[in-house]
């Protein structure tokens, strides 16, 4: 592999995105149409695709983050059930809740005010977007599909009548 492309796999590890990282590797591309095209055939190099996925394996395990954490996490977010997370009477976090349920809260807002009436507590807890987090278990599951796939072994035959009419 030449040092260009150990250059390009490096850029292409930041966002995955290939057009980019030819441009950011030094490939002379032109135009976002060509260095689109240099992306992609960097991609389909098997030394190229190899030095790829085995940086994406150690950086994995380096991490601890792999596909089935986000799952976990995301799962941990869309089946929360709220009333096991917060007090329905003052709006603060249970006492009583699991970890798993905690891991739904994006945010914890507490405003004490001092009045002449007395003081006051003003709380606010926000949860994870349970709607994302659906949709995107969903879409890992494939049940949400934006086009179809159709993956056949049949023969077509297509025949085209030029200037004849059926209807007799």
């Amino acid at each position: 592999m030449t040092a260009k492309q150990q250059r390009f796999v490096e850029e292409y590890l930041i966002d995955l995105n290939a057009t980019q990282a030819a441009i950011r590797a030094g490939y002379k591309a032109g135009n976002s149409q060509r260095a689109s095209e240099i992306g992609n055939e960097l991609l389909q190099k098997t030394p190229v695709s190899e030095a790829i996925q085995q940086a994406m394996a150690e950086r994995s395990k380096r991490t601890g983050i792999n596909q089935d954490r986000v799952i976990q996490e995301l799962a941990r977010i869309a089946f929360v059930n709220p009333q096991k997370v917060i007090n329905s009477e003052d709006a603060s976090i249970r006492a009583d809740a699991t970890e798993d349920d905690l891991a739904c809260i994006q945010s914890v807002k507490v405003k004490t005010m001092d009045g002449e009436k007395g003081s006051s507590v003003e709380r606010e807890v926000r949860l994870n977007d349970k709607m994302r987090a659906l949709e995107l278990l969903g879409k890992h599951l494939g049940m949400f599909k934006d086009k179809v796939e159709l993956d056949t072994d049949m023969d077509l035959n297509i025949t085209i009548n030029y200037g004849e009419d059926d209807s007799g």
